[in-house]
């Protein structure tokens, strides 16, 4: 009920939330590495991240994504291991704000076909490496605190 208030109290003022995608952290379960792609306009490390899909769960959805972005084969938790924001610049010159809902995904296995392979690279790091490689300050965190956090992820 507060959130309702306050959501259509920032429509009056001319400001809503912001709008939000699914993002799935791959995770290696014997080395504990994460596994990052890039983007496909800077070429920037990011994790797989998308838009809610019709039909599916944020976290089902987040699993969609590991496979389109990064060919991730693999069991995805229903519980979020943490959110950041970021700014999504848009092609009219301004950018909008967006929150991402992170996800584990225990991987399984890379496929070396996908749909975007042609697109993008992908490659394991230790989350500390990945920490210092993305861009987004709350990715960072989540990444950062991802050693200690591993221990008590629930089973996918």
């Amino acid at each position: 009920m507060i959130v309702a208030f306050r959501d259509r109290l920032a429509r009056l003022l001319g400001r809503h939330p912001p709008d939000m995608q699914v993002a799935a952290l791959c995770l290696d379960e014997q080395t504990g590495q994460v596994l990052l792609v890039t983007s496909r306009g800077t070429g920037r490390w990011i994790v797989p991240k998308g838009w809610p899909m019709a039909g599916r769960s944020l976290a089902e959805a987040a699993g969609q994504e590991a496979w389109e972005e990064a060919g991730v084969r693999g069991r995805i938790a229903q519980a979020e291991i943490g959110r950041y924001r970021y700014d999504k610049d848009q092609d009219r010159g301004f950018a909008i704000p967006i929150e991402v809902r992170v996800f584990p995904l225990y991987v399984d296995r890379l496929e070396p076909q996908f749909p975007e392979a042609q697109e993008r690279l992908r490659r394991w790091f230790a989350p500390d490496e990945a920490a210092r490689l993305v861009a987004e300050t709350g990715l960072k965190q989540i990444l950062r605190r991802l050693p200690a956090a591993a221990q008590r992820l629930p089973p996918a």
